[in-house]
């Protein structure tokens, strides 16, 4: 006799109501870098150029935070996630400027043990100067969503249970005490999760944790995101959205063997 299917405590419920994947964009550096082997970088011009194409086409940037609770309250049509992962200090410079412009908000994933510092876990890429402390109390000061990155941008699968509890709530205290109020969204460095590692995330109080891949942890606390570099303009975004969709479907069909609880997206 086949077992019964394990109930997954992360799996939100595939139902009419809780709809699909929301779109959310995942942007790391927006600076003008003529080597960027990680290809992370986007220039400022070919940024602006993406926020015009999502305002022309009826669409709005959003922060994640922002994002999820329009989706609670039934209002997401038209919304986009803007994620930016590392902190690095041209988000402040080159990217929410052209924010604001058309009124968009995003999310900017820091490492609170880093700030200040560089990318100093990038080998090959170029060197990048990250978001100082006072950068990120204005920013949050100003209504952008700060999230965590975890600490010293490691990644967390495989760490043992005592270290992975260390790496969200110690993350999540430092910048509540930095920014004067709540940190409810988390990032995975490197995008790389499995099911401790969310379960570690959901047990330090985050509302939601962002991945990268679709997969069977796919939800609230694995959120997946469509990566946007310098190449990639209005045809290559409309690709890249009609692909998420698929692979949501592809994902939902995957795991509808398994018992899952109730539960939505947001």
């Amino acid at each position: 006799m086949d077992a019964e299917p394990a109930r997954h405590p992360l799996l939100p419920a595939q139902s009419a109501g809780a709809g699909p994947a929301p779109w959310i964009l995942m942007y790391h550096s927006v600076a003008d870098e003529e080597e960027d082997p990680y290809l992370l970088t986007v220039s400022p011009q070919r940024f602006a150029a993406q926020m015009d194409w999502l305002h022309r086409t009826g669409r709005r940037g959003v922060s994640v935070r922002e994002l999820l609770r329009a989706r609670r309250a039934g209002r997401a049509a038209g919304l986009v996630g803007l994620t930016f992962d590392d902190g690095y200090a041209d988000f402040a410079r080159h990217a929410v400027p052209v924010l604001r412009e058309y009124g968009f908000t995003a999310t900017a994933y820091v490492v609170p043990d880093l700030l200040g510092t560089e990318n100093g876990w990038d080998s090959e890429g170029p060197r990048k100067k990250l978001l100082t402390v006072d950068q990120v109390t204005e920013l949050a000061g100003a209504g952008w969503e700060i999230g965590s990155h975890g600490l010293g941008h490691q990644a967390l699968p495989g760490m043992p249970a005592e270290v992975l509890a260390t790496q969200c709530r110690e993350s999540r205290r430092a910048l509540e005490e930095l920014v004067g109020g709540p940190v409810t969204g988390f990032c995975y460095p490197y995008g790389a999760v499995d099911l401790p590692a969310a379960r570690a995330v959901r047990d330090a109080g985050y509302d939601y944790a962002c991945a990268i891949q679709h997969s069977v942890l796919t939800g609230r606390f694995a959120l997946p995101r469509c990566y946007v570099g310098d190449r990639d303009g209005a045809l290559r975004l409309l690709a890249k959205h009609g692909r998420h969709r698929l692979r949501d479907a592809v994902t939902g069909l995957r795991r509808s063997n398994l018992v899952r609880p109730r539960g939505e997206w947001a």
